[in-house]
């Protein structure tokens, strides 16, 4: 196995105290000791729809379907895929059986997986770290660990006072078309025409409002946390007032970039919803993105790490260590270029006091291990 390590980390291996400016990517031959909560099944089910998406080819997104970059260790892109179905035949071999998971075994996993501990990119970090304590205090060896979560909301089929504003549909004027055809027509078509700030004022009006509901369908109206939940998680659950649980998922956004150095209220980046039967995470378009499950997903930079890593973490909980294997399959305006941060799944929730109430024992780092199946592997 080879792997691209940036010079900075080399050096580094000569000194006896380890300093990691630049992003760095060693082999590692054991884990260390924690707690192992089994979550395979919903691993599984997560592997192997990324493995799906990642079948489509390279030509098909390669932005997002490739074994990643110089600065993030290249790997032959099949071996991720091979690793994703690996995790499933293990999966099933035990269910079958009725054994207790393998894929919580530490044993099993340092036989079977080869290991490459991440270190962050903390000159990255250090340089967006200004009024952000989490990143000024990055340890040398641990991810900044963010959680997202599923927004659990109350909707309207029409505005109301309390709910004021829409979660758009894909504007009239590119319906039919394709993502390609669409941005071809940039300077014309409406998606473009406004930022957030914008749209959120015009809804304060009822005939400016009307005029955005003529263009663009409204979906199911929401208070402003709501809105501002669904547009910073890419997914809301909305449970409608006739008792309907209804599922969107972003689909096309307004072409600015998400502003790291601004709060998400203050955003211009805005996107366009749809209506989906589950909860989904990264896929190029709507037309096809990844089914995605709490605890055993993370979002991060794809574009550098490439689609569909096995990432084990380890965090602490209740002041003790817990290992998950993950998948990273999805991603956000906040991972490009970023390689010292990864984004968890932590659940569905109707806010942040819910959210908190049940991960303010969840530590804010974690060690990270890119694994992949060895391409000699022990029998099982």
């Amino acid at each position: 196995m080879s792997y691209a390590t940036p010079l900075a980390f080399c050096t580094t291996l000569l000194a006896s105290a380890y300093t990691f400016a630049a992003p760095g990517f060693a082999p590692a031959a054991t884990i260390p000791k924690g707690d192992w909560p089994d979550h395979s099944s919903a691993l599984c089910d997560v592997a192997h729809e990324t493995g799906a998406y990642l079948a489509r080819g390279q030509a098909y997104d390669p932005a997002a379907i490739h074994g990643g970059t110089y600065k993030a260790g290249r790997v032959p892109a099949e071996r991720i895929r091979d690793t994703l179905a690996f995790i499933c035949a293990v999966h099933d071999e035990d269910s079958s059986r009725g054994q207790t998971s393998r894929l919580v075994d530490p044993t099993f996993i340092e036989q079977h997986f080869d290991l490459v501990k991440w270190h962050p990119d903390q000159a990255g970090a250090a340089a967006l770290s200004d009024a952000k304590p989490l990143l000024q205090k990055l340890p040398a060896d641990k991810l900044l660990l963010t959680k997202y979560y599923v927004r659990l909301a109350e909707g309207s089929p029409g505005q109301t006072t309390s709910k004021p504003h829409a979660l758009y549909g894909l504007p009239h004027d590119e319906a039919g078309l394709s993502l390609s055809v669409a941005d071809a027509r940039k300077d014309t078509i409406t998606r473009y025409a406004h930022g957030k700030q914008r749209i959120i004022e015009l809804e304060k009006n009822a005939d400016s409002a009307g005029h955005l509901a003529r263009l663009a369908p409204p979906l199911v109206w929401l208070n402003r946390a709501d809105l501002e939940g669904a547009l910073l998680q890419g997914t809301a659950v909305v449970n409608d007032e006739d008792g309907r649980r209804r599922y969107f998922n972003v689909h096309r956004n307004n072409g600015v970039a998400y502003d790291r150095t601004r709060k998400p209220e203050e955003q211009e980046r805005y996107w366009y919803f749809k209506e989906v039967p589950g909860v989904l995470g990264y896929g190029k378009d709507a037309d096809y993105k990844i089914p995605v499950k709490p605890l055993v997903t993370v979002a991060g930079d794809i574009f550098q790490l490439g689609l569909g890593r096995l990432i084990l973490l380890r965090t602490e909980e209740a002041g003790k260590p817990v290992l998950r294997l993950t998948v990273l399959a999805d991603t956000g305006g906040a991972f490009h270029d970023n390689l010292y941060q990864l984004d968890w799944l932590s659940g569905y929730y109707h806010g942040w006091e819910d959210y908190h109430a049940a991960n303010r024992h969840r530590g804010d780092y974690a060690q990270a291990w890119l694994l992949l199946k060895k391409e000699s592997v022990p029998s099982r």
